[in-house]
Order: structure tokens, then C-alpha cells, then sequence
């Protein structure tokens, strides 16, 4: 897969930065760069794209533009759009509603670190993905600077104390509680975890974002966990 530029992390950094104020403009362009590195891998056209927990429906909806079938399996009703549309499912993802094998490419954008059994999430996407197919997750790992979402980067200080200067700062409460919804997954344990399957080809184990050595990052003990930012793995389906 070929390495991010400087200018495309610069975009995606300053989108999100307006994340919060502009969700839409970040979503988009977050998808449209997801996708293109799903493209670069398979063919999307005519395929079956399992989104899970893709919330308002910015990646089902890019994958559908790219000539995929896209279905969203999104577990919070209050998540989705105003008109989910035809295809999305409410679901949780530990049991999706899929026969195995029912996927040709398995998505999952920034999911992990808000799944309390990440094990249990990947044998899931595993399962209902055909052999041969991919699975995509990418995770916003707890120790990098963006961890602890939109309290970070306070929450090197203690999740709750993060927690509560957001809310007096902003005036609004936090999303995110930890070991709620937010959960502290580290890079080493999830790649351990990935490596110890025989049902899983690892094809990139990545930093998603940062542009400089991506891949070497991601196998730095220590390192990997501050300077990822946002680990990117892409299976492929063992047969």
C-alpha cells in the first residue's frame, strides 16, 4: 500500500480539528480516503461491504458511490441518520446478523476503542467474511495523543480529570467515560492478538495517518504507542 503523504495527514488533521463544529466535512473526506485505500487492494464494484458501527453512514455511502453493495450494522439507533435508508441494520457487533462468509470486505473505522471485548468484535468481522476477502479496522489507540477523543490530550493526566476540565471548559458533558464507552486498547496487545490467529493474513499493520515510516512505527515497542496515533490493520480471510 503506498505510504501517506505530508499533505494528505495535514488535511485530515486540520478536518479533524473541526470535527466537533464541522463533523460532516471531516466524515466525508475521512471516507473518501478509507475507501481509496480499501480500492487499492480489491475491486469494490459488485462487492458486499459490511460496515459495522459506522454510525451516521459516511463510509457505506462512499463504498456505495464506488459501485459496492454497502450495508451499515450500526448498534445505536441514535448514532444513525435522521434517513438511514434502505440497508442499514441496528445490530451489535459481536453477533452480526450475517451467514458466514457473507462479506467480501469487512469495515470498521475507529471502532475498537469503543468495544469493551475487542477479541470478540474481530472473530465476528472474521466470521462473516468470505475467504479470501478483507477486513479493515482501524483503532484510535489509548496512549497516542488523540486517545482520549475529545478530552484529549488531558487524559495522560487521568481519564476522569480529562473528563471533567472538558465540561467545565465547554459547559457541555463529555461523550466519552472510560471503561463506558471508551476503553484503553493499546497497539502491542491488539497486533499480539491479531499475529496469534490462523485464520487472519495480516497485509498492512499500520500507522493510519502519519506519513513518515508508517509501517515501521507501528513494530517499535514503546514507541508505537504514542507515535501511531491511529493503528490500521487489513486482513485477509485465510481460507
Amino acid at each position: 500500500m503506498k505510504d501517506p503523504s505530508f499533505r494528505r495527514s495535514l488535511t485530515l488533521f486540520r478536518a479533524f480539528l473541526r470535527e466537533q463544529d464541522d463533523p460532516h466535512t471531516a466524515y466525508e473526506l475521512l471516507a473518501r480516503d478509507a475507501v481509496d485505500q480499501v480500492e487499492r487492494l480489491t475491486r469494490l464494484d459488485g462487492r458486499v461491504v459490511v460496515d459495522v458501527g459506522g454510525g451516521r453512514g459516511y463510509f457505506t455511502r462512499e463504498f456505495r458511490r464506488r459501485g459496492a453493495h454497502g450495508y451499515l450494522f450500526e448498534p445505536d439507533a441514535d448514532e444513525l441518520a435522521a434517513e438511514p435508508g434502505a440497508g442499514t441494520v441496528v445490530a451489535d457487533g459481536y453477533l452480526l446478523p450475517l451467514a458466514d462468509g457473507a462479506a467480501d470486505v469487512c469495515f470498521s473505522s475507529n471502532v475498537l476503542e469503543h468495544v469493551r471485548d475487542p477479541g470478540t468484535f474481530l472473530s465476528e468481522m472474521v466470521r462473516v467474511t468470505r475467504p479470501g476477502g478483507l477486513i479493515y479496522v482501524s483503532f484510535t489507540n489509548w496512549l497516542s495523543p488523540w486517545g482520549g477523543h475529545e478530552w484529549a490530550p488531558w487524559h495522560y493526566l487521568g481519564a476522569e480529570r480529562a473528563r471533567a476540565r472538558y465540561e467545565r471548559r465547554t459547559g457541555r458533558a463529555a461523550k466519552h467515560r472510560l471503561g463506558d464507552n471508551l476503553f484503553a486498547i493499546g497497539v502491542g496487545p491488539t497486533l499480539r492478538g491479531v499475529r496469534s490467529r490462523d485464520d487472519v493474513e495480516i497485509l498492512s499493520a499500520r500507522s493510519r495517518y502519519w506519513p513518515v515510516l508508517p509501517q515501521l512505527v507501528a513494530r517499535v515497542p514503546g514507541l508505537r504507542e504514542f507515535a501511531t496515533w491511529n493503528l490500521l490493520l487489513i486482513l485477509r480471510r485465510c481460507p
